[in-house]
Protein backbone atom coordinates (compact mmCIF):
# COMPACT_ATOMS: atom_id res chain seq x y z
CA UNK A 1 0.00 0.00 0.00
CA UNK A 2 1.40 3.04 -0.96
CA UNK A 3 1.42 6.31 0.96
CA UNK A 4 -1.43 8.00 -0.56
CA UNK A 5 -3.88 5.24 -0.61
CA UNK A 6 -2.71 4.75 3.11
CA UNK A 7 -3.12 8.54 4.37
CA UNK A 8 -6.59 8.14 2.66
CA UNK A 9 -7.37 5.33 4.55
CA UNK A 10 -6.87 7.06 8.02
CA UNK A 11 -8.53 10.43 6.85
CA UNK A 12 -11.50 7.88 5.91
CA UNK A 13 -11.40 6.25 9.55
CA UNK A 14 -11.44 9.51 10.55
CA UNK A 15 -14.61 10.70 9.12
CA UNK A 16 -12.73 13.44 6.78
CA UNK A 17 -14.07 12.21 3.43
CA UNK A 18 -12.90 15.18 1.86
CA UNK A 19 -9.39 14.79 2.92
CA UNK A 20 -9.34 11.11 1.23
CA UNK A 21 -10.99 12.74 -1.51
CA UNK A 22 -7.94 15.05 -1.99
CA UNK A 23 -5.11 12.39 -2.07
CA UNK A 24 -7.23 9.78 -4.54
CA UNK A 25 -9.47 11.50 -6.46
CA UNK A 26 -7.45 11.47 -9.75
CA UNK A 27 -6.40 7.70 -9.17
CA UNK A 28 -8.22 4.86 -11.12
CA UNK A 29 -6.36 1.78 -9.94
CA UNK A 30 -8.35 -0.81 -7.88
CA UNK A 31 -7.51 0.77 -3.81
CA UNK A 32 -8.16 4.33 -5.21
CA UNK A 33 -11.51 3.46 -6.60
CA UNK A 34 -12.38 1.15 -3.37
CA UNK A 35 -11.10 4.38 -1.21
CA UNK A 36 -13.25 7.28 -3.29
CA UNK A 37 -16.68 5.05 -3.33
CA UNK A 38 -15.94 4.81 0.61
CA UNK A 39 -15.28 8.72 0.47
CA UNK A 40 -18.35 9.49 -1.58
CA UNK A 41 -20.64 7.47 0.42
CA UNK A 42 -19.72 9.16 3.78
CA UNK A 43 -20.35 12.54 1.88
CA UNK A 44 -24.11 10.94 0.97
CA UNK A 45 -23.42 9.97 -2.91
CA UNK A 46 -24.54 6.36 -2.35
CA UNK A 47 -25.29 6.05 -6.17
CA UNK A 48 -22.03 7.33 -6.76
CA UNK A 49 -20.71 5.28 -4.54
CA UNK A 50 -21.39 1.49 -5.27
CA UNK A 51 -20.65 2.63 -8.90
CA UNK A 52 -17.18 3.08 -7.63
CA UNK A 53 -17.14 -0.20 -5.62
CA UNK A 54 -18.41 -2.58 -8.22
CA UNK A 55 -15.47 -0.77 -10.59
CA UNK A 56 -13.17 -1.68 -7.79
CA UNK A 57 -14.16 -4.94 -7.17
CA UNK A 58 -13.89 -5.84 -11.19
CA UNK A 59 -10.57 -4.37 -11.26
CA UNK A 60 -9.28 -6.04 -8.21
CA UNK A 61 -9.37 -9.73 -10.38
CA UNK A 62 -10.67 -13.20 -9.03
CA UNK A 63 -7.66 -13.77 -7.01
CA UNK A 64 -7.74 -10.69 -4.95
CA UNK A 65 -10.57 -12.58 -2.94
CA UNK A 66 -9.52 -10.22 0.09
CA UNK A 67 -9.91 -6.60 -1.69
CA UNK A 68 -12.73 -8.05 -3.13
CA UNK A 69 -14.52 -9.13 0.19
CA UNK A 70 -13.92 -5.71 1.74
CA UNK A 71 -15.26 -4.14 -1.48
CA UNK A 72 -18.69 -6.47 -1.07
CA UNK A 73 -18.84 -5.26 2.93
CA UNK A 74 -18.74 -1.55 1.91
CA UNK A 75 -21.56 -2.10 -0.83
CA UNK A 76 -23.40 -4.03 1.62
CA UNK A 77 -23.03 -0.90 4.45
CA UNK A 78 -23.52 1.54 1.69
CA UNK A 79 -27.44 -0.80 0.12
CA UNK A 80 -28.08 -0.45 4.26
CA UNK A 81 -27.39 3.76 4.20
CA UNK A 82 -29.79 3.44 1.01
CA UNK A 83 -32.44 1.66 2.84
CA UNK A 84 -31.79 -1.08 0.06
CA UNK A 85 -33.35 -4.28 2.10
CA UNK A 86 -34.54 -6.47 -0.49
CA UNK A 87 -31.06 -8.09 -1.45
CA UNK A 88 -30.44 -11.47 0.46
CA UNK A 89 -27.22 -10.84 2.76
CA UNK A 90 -26.01 -13.91 1.00
CA UNK A 91 -23.16 -12.17 -0.57
CA UNK A 92 -22.44 -10.39 3.11
CA UNK A 93 -21.85 -13.87 4.77
CA UNK A 94 -19.61 -15.11 1.64
CA UNK A 95 -17.61 -11.94 2.52
CA UNK A 96 -17.56 -12.64 5.89
CA UNK A 97 -16.01 -16.29 5.43
CA UNK A 98 -13.22 -14.43 3.34
CA UNK A 99 -12.23 -11.89 5.80
CA UNK A 100 -12.13 -15.15 8.81
CA UNK A 101 -10.09 -17.02 5.95
CA UNK A 102 -7.77 -14.61 5.76
CA UNK A 103 -7.62 -12.64 9.71
CA UNK A 104 -8.97 -9.65 8.97
CA UNK A 105 -10.88 -9.30 12.23
CA UNK A 106 -11.57 -5.93 11.88
CA UNK A 107 -13.50 -6.18 8.96
CA UNK A 108 -15.30 -9.49 10.53
CA UNK A 109 -16.64 -7.55 13.17
CA UNK A 110 -17.52 -4.92 10.69
CA UNK A 111 -19.76 -6.89 8.47
CA UNK A 112 -21.32 -8.60 11.65
CA UNK A 113 -22.36 -5.03 12.82
CA UNK A 114 -23.95 -4.78 9.12
CA UNK A 115 -26.04 -7.48 9.90
CA UNK A 116 -26.75 -6.13 13.03
CA UNK A 117 -28.25 -2.96 11.76
CA UNK A 118 -30.20 -4.45 8.38
CA UNK A 119 -31.76 -6.63 11.09
CA UNK A 120 -33.00 -3.97 13.33
CA UNK A 121 -34.57 -2.16 10.23
CA UNK A 122 -36.19 -5.16 9.72
CA UNK A 123 -37.61 -5.67 13.24
CA UNK A 124 -35.53 -8.87 13.39
CA UNK A 125 -34.66 -8.52 17.07
CA UNK A 126 -33.71 -12.17 17.51
CA UNK A 127 -31.22 -11.90 14.34
CA UNK A 128 -29.80 -8.27 15.87
CA UNK A 129 -29.21 -10.36 19.38
CA UNK A 130 -27.33 -13.25 17.78
CA UNK A 131 -24.96 -11.59 15.31
CA UNK A 132 -23.99 -8.73 18.26
CA UNK A 133 -23.82 -11.51 20.33
CA UNK A 134 -20.93 -12.72 17.98
CA UNK A 135 -18.59 -10.12 18.99
CA UNK A 136 -18.94 -10.38 22.63
CA UNK A 137 -15.39 -10.17 24.52
CA UNK A 138 -13.69 -9.16 20.47
CA UNK A 139 -11.12 -6.65 20.78
CA UNK A 140 -13.02 -4.26 19.04
CA UNK A 141 -11.65 -0.49 16.91
CA UNK A 142 -13.26 2.29 19.10
CA UNK A 143 -15.58 3.25 16.38
CA UNK A 144 -16.40 -0.67 15.48
CA UNK A 145 -16.88 -0.55 19.66
CA UNK A 146 -19.39 2.81 19.60
CA UNK A 147 -20.96 1.43 16.65
CA UNK A 148 -21.96 -1.95 18.66
CA UNK A 149 -23.03 -0.02 21.73
CA UNK A 150 -25.69 2.07 19.59
CA UNK A 151 -26.89 -1.12 18.04
CA UNK A 152 -26.86 -2.78 21.95
CA UNK A 153 -28.78 0.48 23.19
CA UNK A 154 -31.59 0.11 20.02
CA UNK A 155 -32.25 -3.45 21.03
CA UNK A 156 -32.75 -2.53 24.68
CA UNK A 157 -34.56 0.47 23.63
CA UNK A 158 -36.92 -1.99 21.27
CA UNK A 159 -37.17 -4.43 24.46
CA UNK A 160 -38.31 -1.62 27.06
CA UNK A 161 -35.06 -1.89 28.70
CA UNK A 162 -34.22 2.06 29.58
CA UNK A 163 -31.60 1.23 32.23
CA UNK A 164 -29.18 -0.66 29.90
CA UNK A 165 -30.15 1.65 26.69
CA UNK A 166 -28.44 4.18 28.89
CA UNK A 167 -25.70 2.71 29.51
CA UNK A 168 -25.14 1.08 26.33
CA UNK A 169 -24.78 4.59 25.06
CA UNK A 170 -22.36 5.95 27.45
CA UNK A 171 -20.41 2.99 26.63
CA UNK A 172 -20.72 4.03 22.79
CA UNK A 173 -20.29 7.83 23.13
CA UNK A 174 -16.34 7.05 25.01
CA UNK A 175 -15.73 4.90 22.53
CA UNK A 176 -16.41 7.18 20.06
CA UNK A 177 -14.78 10.02 21.84
CA UNK A 178 -11.79 7.83 21.79
CA UNK A 179 -11.92 7.18 17.86
CA UNK A 180 -12.22 10.92 17.27
CA UNK A 181 -15.56 10.35 14.95
CA UNK A 182 -17.73 13.85 15.14
CA UNK A 183 -20.43 11.65 12.91
CA UNK A 184 -21.00 8.63 15.50
CA UNK A 185 -20.77 11.46 18.39
CA UNK A 186 -23.77 13.06 16.92
CA UNK A 187 -25.71 10.07 16.07
CA UNK A 188 -24.92 8.90 19.78
CA UNK A 189 -26.27 12.45 21.20
CA UNK A 190 -28.91 12.19 18.95
CA UNK A 191 -29.97 8.55 20.25
CA UNK A 192 -29.51 10.19 23.69
CA UNK A 193 -32.05 12.70 23.41
CA UNK A 194 -34.53 10.21 21.86
CA UNK A 195 -34.14 8.49 24.78
CA UNK A 196 -35.18 11.41 27.21
CA UNK A 197 -38.69 12.20 24.95
CA UNK A 198 -41.92 11.04 25.64
CA UNK A 199 -42.42 7.48 23.00
CA UNK A 200 -46.80 7.42 23.91
CA UNK A 201 -49.11 9.13 25.59
CA UNK A 202 -51.17 7.59 28.92
CA UNK A 203 -55.10 8.65 28.04
CA UNK A 204 -56.92 9.33 31.25
CA UNK A 205 -60.13 11.05 32.22
CA UNK A 206 -59.37 14.55 31.69
CA UNK A 207 -56.14 14.44 29.33
CA UNK A 208 -53.31 12.41 27.44
CA UNK A 209 -50.21 12.53 29.40
CA UNK A 210 -46.97 12.00 28.03
CA UNK A 211 -45.13 9.23 28.71
CA UNK A 212 -41.04 8.43 28.72
CA UNK A 213 -39.67 4.86 28.39
CA UNK A 214 -38.99 4.52 31.52
CA UNK A 215 -42.41 4.92 32.48
CA UNK A 216 -44.04 2.64 29.99
CA UNK A 217 -41.38 0.42 30.99
CA UNK A 218 -42.86 0.67 35.00
CA UNK A 219 -46.28 0.73 33.73
CA UNK A 220 -46.05 -2.70 31.85
CA UNK A 221 -43.84 -4.16 34.76
CA UNK A 222 -47.35 -3.60 36.98
CA UNK A 223 -50.27 -5.46 36.97
CA UNK A 224 -52.14 -3.03 35.30
CA UNK A 225 -54.06 -4.35 32.32
CA UNK A 226 -52.64 -2.36 29.45
CA UNK A 227 -54.42 -1.99 26.31
CA UNK A 228 -51.07 -0.26 24.10
CA UNK A 229 -52.24 1.54 21.35
CA UNK A 230 -48.50 1.54 19.86
CA UNK A 231 -47.99 -2.02 19.49
CA UNK A 232 -51.48 -2.81 19.05
CA UNK A 233 -52.35 -5.86 21.94
CA UNK A 234 -52.93 -6.30 25.46
CA UNK A 235 -50.18 -7.05 27.89
CA UNK A 236 -50.89 -7.97 31.46
CA UNK A 237 -47.18 -8.37 33.26
CA UNK A 238 -45.50 -10.68 31.10
CA UNK A 239 -48.68 -11.85 29.49
CA UNK A 240 -48.91 -10.23 25.54
CA UNK A 241 -52.29 -10.79 23.70
CA UNK A 242 -51.45 -9.40 20.08
CA UNK A 243 -54.55 -7.86 18.16
CA UNK A 244 -51.96 -5.91 15.28
CA UNK A 245 -54.08 -8.62 12.44
CA UNK A 246 -57.21 -8.33 14.59
CA UNK A 247 -58.11 -3.93 14.07
CA UNK A 248 -62.02 -4.19 14.90
CA UNK A 249 -60.88 -6.87 17.98
CA UNK A 250 -58.31 -4.01 19.03
CA UNK A 251 -61.14 -0.87 18.50
CA UNK A 252 -63.61 -2.69 20.39
CA UNK A 253 -61.36 -3.17 23.27
CA UNK A 254 -59.48 0.38 23.38
CA UNK A 255 -63.34 1.91 23.17
CA UNK A 256 -64.01 -0.13 26.18
CA UNK A 257 -61.05 0.48 28.05
CA UNK A 258 -60.96 3.86 27.24
CA UNK A 259 -64.12 4.39 29.60
CA UNK A 260 -63.47 2.57 32.07
CA UNK A 261 -64.28 2.32 35.04
CA UNK A 262 -67.74 3.75 33.46
CA UNK A 263 -69.57 1.62 30.59
CA UNK A 264 -70.10 2.66 26.76
CA UNK A 265 -72.86 3.30 24.97
CA UNK A 266 -73.49 0.44 22.36
CA UNK A 267 -73.82 3.42 19.28
CA UNK A 268 -70.54 4.87 20.51
CA UNK A 269 -68.73 1.10 20.56
CA UNK A 270 -70.02 0.32 16.69
CA UNK A 271 -68.63 4.10 16.12
CA UNK A 272 -65.22 3.10 17.23
CA UNK A 273 -65.30 -0.10 16.07
CA UNK A 274 -66.60 0.21 12.92
CA UNK A 275 -66.07 3.65 12.14
CA UNK A 276 -70.28 4.21 11.28
CA UNK A 277 -72.41 7.25 12.58
CA UNK A 278 -75.61 5.54 12.62
CA UNK A 279 -76.11 1.53 13.52
CA UNK A 280 -78.69 -0.49 12.44
CA UNK A 281 -79.94 -3.73 13.66
CA UNK A 282 -77.15 -5.56 11.25
CA UNK A 283 -74.62 -3.59 13.03
CA UNK A 284 -75.76 -4.28 16.69
CA UNK A 285 -75.53 -8.23 15.47
CA UNK A 286 -71.76 -8.21 13.99
CA UNK A 287 -71.11 -5.47 17.24
CA UNK A 288 -72.29 -8.74 19.42
CA UNK A 289 -70.49 -11.82 17.74
CA UNK A 290 -67.40 -9.18 17.99
CA UNK A 291 -67.71 -9.12 21.18
CA UNK A 292 -68.33 -12.65 21.85
CA UNK A 293 -64.72 -12.96 19.93
CA UNK A 294 -63.31 -10.19 22.44
CA UNK A 295 -64.21 -11.94 25.56
CA UNK A 296 -62.89 -15.73 24.16
CA UNK A 297 -59.52 -13.93 24.29
CA UNK A 298 -59.28 -11.36 27.06
CA UNK A 299 -61.39 -13.92 29.09
CA UNK A 300 -57.70 -14.77 31.44
CA UNK A 301 -57.58 -11.24 32.66
CA UNK A 302 -61.08 -9.67 32.20
CA UNK A 303 -64.85 -9.56 31.42
CA UNK A 304 -66.83 -8.24 29.12
CA UNK A 305 -70.27 -7.10 31.13
CA UNK A 306 -73.49 -5.89 29.34
CA UNK A 307 -74.88 -3.20 30.72
CA UNK A 308 -78.38 -1.38 30.51
CA UNK A 309 -76.94 1.25 27.94
CA UNK A 310 -73.97 -0.73 26.69
CA UNK A 311 -70.67 -2.53 28.17
CA UNK A 312 -68.29 -2.62 30.48
CA UNK A 313 -64.66 -3.82 30.62
CA UNK A 314 -63.79 -5.21 34.40
CA UNK A 315 -60.62 -6.23 35.10
CA UNK A 316 -59.94 -9.29 37.12
CA UNK A 317 -57.89 -9.21 40.83
CA UNK A 318 -59.18 -5.34 40.68
CA UNK A 319 -56.65 -4.62 37.89
CA UNK A 320 -56.61 -0.70 36.82
CA UNK A 321 -57.04 -0.21 33.24
CA UNK A 322 -54.73 1.74 30.87
CA UNK A 323 -54.68 2.73 27.65
CA UNK A 324 -51.58 3.56 26.01
CA UNK A 325 -51.80 6.00 23.00
CA UNK A 326 -48.96 6.22 20.36
CA UNK A 327 -47.21 9.65 19.67
CA UNK A 328 -48.45 9.60 15.40
CA UNK A 329 -52.44 9.64 15.43
CA UNK A 330 -53.66 7.05 12.76
CA UNK A 331 -53.13 4.27 10.90
CA UNK A 332 -50.02 4.98 9.21
CA UNK A 333 -48.21 5.38 12.53
CA UNK A 334 -45.79 2.78 12.15
CA UNK A 335 -45.12 4.03 8.70
CA UNK A 336 -44.02 6.84 9.55
CA UNK A 337 -42.23 6.02 12.32
CA UNK A 338 -39.72 4.43 9.62
CA UNK A 339 -39.80 7.38 7.63
CA UNK A 340 -39.08 9.82 10.37
CA UNK A 341 -35.23 8.25 11.00
CA UNK A 342 -33.86 10.79 8.80
CA UNK A 343 -33.08 8.25 5.92
CA UNK A 344 -35.07 7.86 2.20
CA UNK A 345 -36.54 5.07 2.06
CA UNK A 346 -37.77 2.92 -0.62
CA UNK A 347 -41.50 1.55 -1.15
CA UNK A 348 -39.78 -1.81 -1.48
CA UNK A 349 -37.81 -1.18 1.72
CA UNK A 350 -40.81 0.04 4.00
CA UNK A 351 -43.02 -3.05 3.02
CA UNK A 352 -39.99 -5.56 3.96
CA UNK A 353 -39.89 -4.19 7.26
CA UNK A 354 -44.07 -3.57 7.94
CA UNK A 355 -44.19 -7.25 6.75
CA UNK A 356 -46.79 -6.16 3.93
CA UNK A 357 -46.96 -5.57 -0.08
CA UNK A 358 -45.42 -3.09 -1.72
CA UNK A 359 -48.32 -1.84 -2.95
CA UNK A 360 -49.92 -1.16 0.33
CA UNK A 361 -47.06 0.97 1.48
CA UNK A 362 -47.57 2.86 -2.02
CA UNK A 363 -51.28 3.34 -1.62
CA UNK A 364 -50.24 4.86 2.44
CA UNK A 365 -47.69 7.11 1.33
CA UNK A 366 -49.79 8.37 -1.55
CA UNK A 367 -52.07 9.29 1.54
CA UNK A 368 -49.70 10.94 3.35
CA UNK A 369 -48.50 12.88 0.75
CA UNK A 370 -51.85 14.11 -0.03
CA UNK A 371 -51.68 15.28 3.91
CA UNK A 372 -48.41 16.98 3.59
CA UNK A 373 -46.85 14.43 6.07
CA UNK A 374 -44.43 12.86 3.82
CA UNK A 375 -43.06 13.64 0.61
CA UNK A 376 -41.02 11.51 -1.86
CA UNK A 377 -37.25 12.44 -3.69
CA UNK A 378 -36.72 11.57 -7.20
CA UNK A 379 -38.46 10.00 -9.57
CA UNK A 380 -38.90 6.14 -11.26
CA UNK A 381 -37.41 3.52 -9.78
CA UNK A 382 -34.42 5.84 -7.64
CA UNK A 383 -37.94 7.26 -5.94
CA UNK A 384 -37.00 7.74 -2.11
CA UNK A 385 -39.62 8.51 1.06
CA UNK A 386 -38.88 10.58 3.90
CA UNK A 387 -40.98 12.40 6.39
CA UNK A 388 -40.36 14.71 9.81
CA UNK A 389 -40.09 12.77 12.69
CA UNK A 390 -43.31 13.81 15.16
CA UNK A 391 -41.87 16.77 17.77
CA UNK A 392 -41.23 16.36 21.16
CA UNK A 393 -41.46 12.60 20.49
CA UNK A 394 -39.34 9.05 19.92
CA UNK A 395 -40.98 6.81 17.87
CA UNK A 396 -39.12 3.63 19.95
CA UNK A 397 -42.60 1.63 20.52
CA UNK A 398 -43.90 2.01 17.02
CA UNK A 399 -40.82 0.62 14.85
CA UNK A 400 -41.00 -3.39 14.16
CA UNK A 401 -40.15 -5.46 16.65
CA UNK A 402 -39.98 -9.76 16.52
CA UNK A 403 -38.77 -10.14 20.16
CA UNK A 404 -35.32 -11.11 21.14
CA UNK A 405 -34.26 -14.17 23.07
CA UNK A 406 -33.88 -13.37 27.07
Amino acid sequence: MDSLIASAARALAAGDALGALKRVALREDPPALALRGIAMAQLGEYARARELLHRAARAFGPRETLARARCALADAEIALAMRDLSATPRSLHAAIAVLEAHGDVVNVAHAHLVIVRRSLLLGQLGAAHDALRRLDGAPLPASHAAIAGLAAAELSLRALRSGPARAALAQAAAAATRARNPLLLAEIEAAQARLAQPVARRLTATHRQPLALADVEALFASDALVVDGCRRGLRVGGAWLALARRPVLFALLQALAGAWPDDIARDAVIAAAFRLQHADDTHRARLRVELGRLRALVKPWAAIEATARGYRLVAHGAREVAVLLPPIEGEQAQLLALLSDGAAWSTTALALALGTSQRSVQRALAELEADGRAHARMRGRTRRWIAAPPPGFATTLLLPAVPAPA
